[in-house]
């Protein structure tokens, strides 16, 4: 059922619902990520990675946001649920417990690495059907990338 009407062709609606849908499991879980690495931290970096796990995990959950409310605003349910994470998200698992700030680092950045190569796939796949979902990935890509090169270069001895 379409309860929002938008003119993109259904064909090109479901591309780029697609690309939004598979992209919302990964910047939930990234923002969990961030967050359980967050509460788990300790070593001798604590405050400065502390402060910037927090703001990876609220880009991402604000990014999860925009990214739901766009594929609303074209007529497709957005699916944030926690099975739907776990089911699809490709958001590398983060282990329990303490975190040493080194691992914790290390940790984001692959995990954004992984995020970074799944939506900038998507991008490409986008870019035929909406230029507007396709605009909203490329400017998550960006940021998704600028955290991805503080956290890399927070580990550079």
């Amino acid at each position: 059922m379409q309860v929002i009407n938008n003119p993109l062709p259904e064909s090109d609606r479901e591309t780029a619902g697609a690309a939004l849908q598979a992209t919302l499991p990964d910047l939930l879980d990234l923002s969990l990520v961030a967050k359980q690495a967050h509460w788990n931290l300790h070593g001798p970096r604590f405050r400065s990675v502390h402060v910037q796990l927090d703001e990876a995990a609220t880009i991402a959950r604000n990014y999860a946001d925009t990214v739901a409310e766009r594929a609303a605003a074209m007529g497709v349910s957005p699916d944030g649920r926690a099975v739907t994470i776990a089911g699809t998200s490709g958001v590398p698992a983060f282990p329990s417990g303490w975190t040493k700030d080194r691992d914790a680092v290390e940790a984001l950045a692959h995990a954004l690495s992984a995020v970074i190569g799944r939506v900038r796939r998507r991008i490409d796949e986008t870019g035929p059907a909406d230029v507007v979902t396709q605009d909203l990935l490329i400017g998550l890509t960006a940021e998704l990338e600028k955290q991805n090169w503080m956290f890399q270069a927070e580990n550079r001895v």
